[in-house]
């Protein structure tokens, strides 16, 4: 397949598809992505599985524009995060191993169905972002991994160039080659097709040579340590690239480890990314709604615990989909209690996220309190909101976006201590919280 096609086969063909790029996406007139002081609350969604098309197959971007652009618009979200839309030849990947990085996937039509979609959603004044994949690509015959019959994407020594965790190959982010052809899809995308922002996957895995790794099963770098130079440079220059190409577009990092200054410019150190999941607000605050409240007393301090560092980077917090899959169950099912109850909790956790500083991330079905844990395959619950305490989260998440987007206090500091001032931290006895948030007009 040709690594630039701009379209591809349906799977499971694999051909490239010779195809005129569409007409350019009309650009968002919001351009809030970037503007640190802006309300951002974004909407996360696997397409294959938001609402599927009758008979079960995926629906196509206008039938997509029609139901889903409207309903993320009425809970008063600013956002729409898109799982990747790049072409993948597995289903089961979610578009995280991606073969056609210039391609939007033949499943929901053709590309310009998709710069339809994206021109739709700036009309309803809803930016968008897509989740992008530069850490791996899979090992499929018809992809990149030893193109020529070399490994000219990929390195060629397994230690460097295979991801134990998922059995794909790992770019070489040392060639220039490679480098301009991962850095040219990242503007591809925000140029030509208005998307507004990149969320970049699995960064971790990026900067550590050993990530994922016994030893042995790695190669030190050239001054024998564990960072993956190479791959800090791209994250550098890609950064800088978009800041400089297309200033109001911004870049957010699923970074899972304690990497320091990934939110700051490559001038001060920094990797050059807009924002930065916190994924340790979340593990500590699902642990926390987990336990009973007899037990909360002595876990207090997971829910206070992410304001000692929630000023070192921009956050975003995050409530994606990989907290309800491969066993882990929906958010609903993680709360404590009886069936009321735990209604009661994810109310308690979700007013507690959109008070607390950091921009705001759900993925689909966590608005309306999906019981079952996310299926790829199949459509998510809607049956549910015919129920009055799952339409009643819903009309929550509504209120607390309208809420949130009418109140600066809650969004402009965000990353600044000026706009936090503790109440009451410690109380464990009572598991109670108290907190003021500021903005510029204190």
């Amino acid at each position: 397949a040709d690594p630039y096609g701009f379209a591809a086969e349906l799977r499971p063909s694999t051909a490239s598809v010779v195809t005129e790029l569409p007409q350019i996406a009309s650009r968002s007139t919001v351009t809030a992505g970037n503007k640190m002081s802006a309300p951002i609350s974004i909407y996360e969604v696997h397409l294959g599985s938001w609402r599927r098309a009758e008979g079960g197959g995926f629906p196509d971007w206008q039938r997509i524009a029609e139901t889903l652009i409207p309903y993320v618009v009425d809970l008063g979200f600013t956002h729409l995060e898109l799982l990747p839309i790049s072409e993948h030849p597995y289903d089961g990947s979610w578009g995280y191993q991606p073969l056609g990085l210039y391609s939007p996937t033949a499943r929901f039509g053709s590309p310009q169905g998709f710069c339809d979609f994206v021109s739709a959603c700036h009309a309803a004044n809803l930016e968008v972002i897509v989740d992008w994949v530069p850490a791996h690509f899979p090992t499929d015959a018809h992809g990149l991994g030893n193109f020529d019959g070399r490994p000219l994407y990929e390195h060629a020594d397994p230690r460097e160039g295979m991801h134990q965790d998922w059995g794909t190959l790992i770019y070489n982010f040392g060639r220039r080659e490679v480098f301009n052809y991962l850095v040219g899809n990242a503007l591809f995308w925000i140029e030509h097709y208005g998307v507004d922002s990149l969320r970049v996957d699995a960064v971790a895995s990026m900067l550590y040579r050993d990530y994922s790794r016994s030893h042995g099963e790695w190669v030190p770098n050239i001054y024998g340590g564990r960072e993956n130079i190479e791959a800090i440079h791209f994250l550098r220059r890609m950064n800088e690239t978009i800041g400089q190409e297309c200033p109001s577009a911004a870049t957010f990092a699923e970074e899972s480890t304690a990497w320091p200054a990934v939110t700051r410019p490559p001038s001060m150190g920094g990797l050059g990314f807009n924002y930065k999941w916190n994924m340790g607000w979340m593990h500590d605050v699902l642990s926390y709604m987990a336990l009973e409240p007899i037990y909360r007393r002595y876990h207090h301090h997971q829910l206070t615990f992410g304001l000692l560092y929630a000023f070192t980077e921009n956050f975003v917090l995050p409530l994606s989909h990989d907290e309800v899959v491969h066993g882990k169950g929906s958010l609903i099912n993680k709360m404590s209690g009886d069936y009321w109850q735990k209604f009661a909790n994810l109310r308690a956790l979700y007013g507690f996220m959109w008070a607390h500083p950091g921009k705001k991330l759900l993925f689909m079905g966590g608005e309306f309190a999906q019981w079952n844990e996310w299926n790829d395959a199949i459509s998510l619950d809607w049956n549910l909101l015919d129920f009055p305490q799952h339409d009643g989260v819903r009309r929550l998440i509504r209120d607390l976006n309208q809420l949130y987007r009418k109140t600066p206090a809650l969004y402009e500091l965000d990353f600044e201590p000026a706009g936090f001032e503790w109440i009451s931290a410690n109380d464990s006895d009572n598991s109670v919280i108290a907190f003021i948030r500021r903005g510029y007009d204190r």
